[in-house]
């Protein structure tokens, strides 16, 4: 084994490792290095066979670097509050082409001072707290990753996968990044401006009875007169009265709710039917394509047609190893 700067410590030449798949360089480009920082040394144990071995030593480790990742988890308080730690990723950082953070990492690079004046996201749970701390920040957190000049963060979670596709896509293009994220199993490359939850799945059903039935009829029947004036008398209630429980329990009004129900449907549509656009949009209740475009346009970041050819089949990834740094063999 040899080791190389950044920590990892890799195969003599001539070795090849046996890394799970998804490691090797699927931009045919030479394989790079990559280090790592765990604040802990010791083997590294993996589920899959592989002949890499991380040893921690940030005080090692000097840029150029092309991209430094700050990851979050349990134990991040401590590391923000690591003067030593906090010190390093600020060095880094400036020897760095680009910087990100995943999850509650952004915290670290918050405490290092690389946010400041920056706006940035991390998990939903946790950016208020990160708003307090740090009112130097614009926290945002709907999106599912910024990006503030060369410093990227991302919500966290499934998100980071979305970051790293973002990262191929820039440097490698959009083909690459769609190819990977069919192999990756990934539903969609999704835009960083897409909001980090549905309203599917960002809240359980409403107390309120009236409001619970309203919104499970317009699940169902998103094609319908969805009005508020035809749900409030569907209610037996005042529009102004709806209004005040729609805001209550879900935190928006009936007309903006039934319009991310209906663009949500239509994401749905598009990904698992080959329905025409027009078609989608007059399921879903949105009417016209145009419509559609700017609903989805406004609510994802994309448009339907991006959206839709995403979900296309892709030029299958090939395995083995990359090509030599000059081209091809001929």
């Amino acid at each position: 084994m040899e080791e190389v700067p950044g920590g990892v410590r890799v195969p003599p030449r001539g070795q090849n490792p046996r890394c799970p798949p998804g490691i090797h360089d699927r931009s045919r480009q030479r394989q790079q290095r990559h280090g790592a920082e765990a604040r802990q040394t010791g083997q590294l144990e993996a589920q899959r066979p592989s002949a890499a071995e991380l040893r921690a030593s940030l005080e090692r480790t000097t840029g150029p670097l092309d991209t430094l990742i700050v990851s979050g988890g349990l134990g991040v308080e401590r590391a923000a509050a690591d003067h030593r730690l906090v010190g390093h990723v600020r060095r880094l950082a400036g020897e760095s082409r680009r910087v990100a953070s995943v999850c509650t990492g952004a915290g670290i690079l918050a405490a290092a001072g690389i946010l400041a004046g920056r706006r940035a996201t991390t998990h939903w749970e946790f950016a208020p707290q990160l708003a307090a701390r740090h009112p130097d920040i614009s926290v945002d957190p709907v999106p599912l990753w910024t990006r503030d000049g060369n410093v990227y963060t991302a919500a966290g979670i499934t998100s980071a996968l979305d970051l790293t596709l973002a990262f191929v896509e820039e440097d490698h293009g959009a083909e690459l990044a769609r190819r990977l994220a069919r192999h990756l199993v990934v539903y969609l490359q999704r835009p960083g401006n897409q909001a980090q939850m549905s309203l599917f799945t960002a809240a359980p059903a409403p107390r309120d009875d009236t409001v619970r039935e309203l919104v499970e009829h317009i699940a169902t029947h998103p094609a319908d007169d969805l009005a508020t004036t035809t749900l409030a008398a569907r209610a037996g209630m005042t529009p102004r009265h709806l209004t005040r429980l729609f805001t209550r329990h879900l935190g928006q009004a009936p007309g903006r709710y039934v319009r991310v129900v209906r663009t949500e449907t239509a994401a749905r549509l598009l990904s698992s039917t080959t329905l025409p656009v027009a078609a989608v949009a007059a399921r879903c209740g949105l009417g016209t394509p145009e419509a559609l475009r700017k609903a989805f346009t406004a609510h994802y970041g994309i448009s339907p047609s991006h959206y839709r050819a995403t979900m296309r089949p892709s030029q299958p990834l090939t395995a083995g190893p990359p090509p030599p740094p000059n081209g091809p063999a001929p």
